[in-house]
């Protein structure tokens, strides 16, 4: 599995490696065969399938939905809870993995998009499209934008 973190540049990166961000989520059968989805760290992400595996399926774009809401609200992002054991959980890409903890650095430090643009010297809509997660942003942007808020990208392969 692929994990991406963000350290501080005097760090070292093998100290305390976080987990991938995986999001427990709670599948309950509905009265007409359907599965429902609901996460305990998102309340307004819910899904539902025809059967648990297409719940699953459908709990990774809720779960993106979420996401997207947060960043246009300029809210922080909330870690993810521990599963219980045996709890299904949602895991997101190393690249939106690391789209999450850049935009949570910048919330920390009271940073915006447009003071992140004028780090970076880039015009705003790349600023923007580097929060959206549906754009395939290049993974040295992403790792220059961490650089500019005193942090570094790791990637590493377990």
């Amino acid at each position: 599995m692929l994990h991406s973190y963000l350290i501080d540049e005097m760090s070292s990166p093998t100290h305390g490696v976080p987990k991938m961000l995986s999001y427990p989520i709670t599948l309950t059968p509905d009265s007409n065969g359907t599965f429902l989805v609901g996460f305990p760290d998102f309340p307004e992400a819910n899904s539902v399938g025809d059967d648990e595996q297409e719940a699953l399926i459908n709990a990774v774009d809720a779960l993106e939905t979420a996401l997207e809401i947060y960043f246009d609200e300029r809210r922080p992002i909330p870690a993810p809870s521990k599963p219980m054991p045996g709890q299904h959980v949602v895991s997101l890409p190393a690249l939106e993995t690391a789209k999450v903890l850049l935009w949570n650095e910048m919330s920390a430090r009271q940073v915006r998009k447009a003071d992140l643009a004028r780090m970076l010297n880039v015009h705003m809509p790349q600023i923007d499209r580097l929060f959206d997660l549906k754009h395939s942003s290049k993974i040295e942007f992403v790792e220059q934008a961490a650089k500019a808020l005193g942090k570094s990208l790791v990637v590493s392969l377990v």
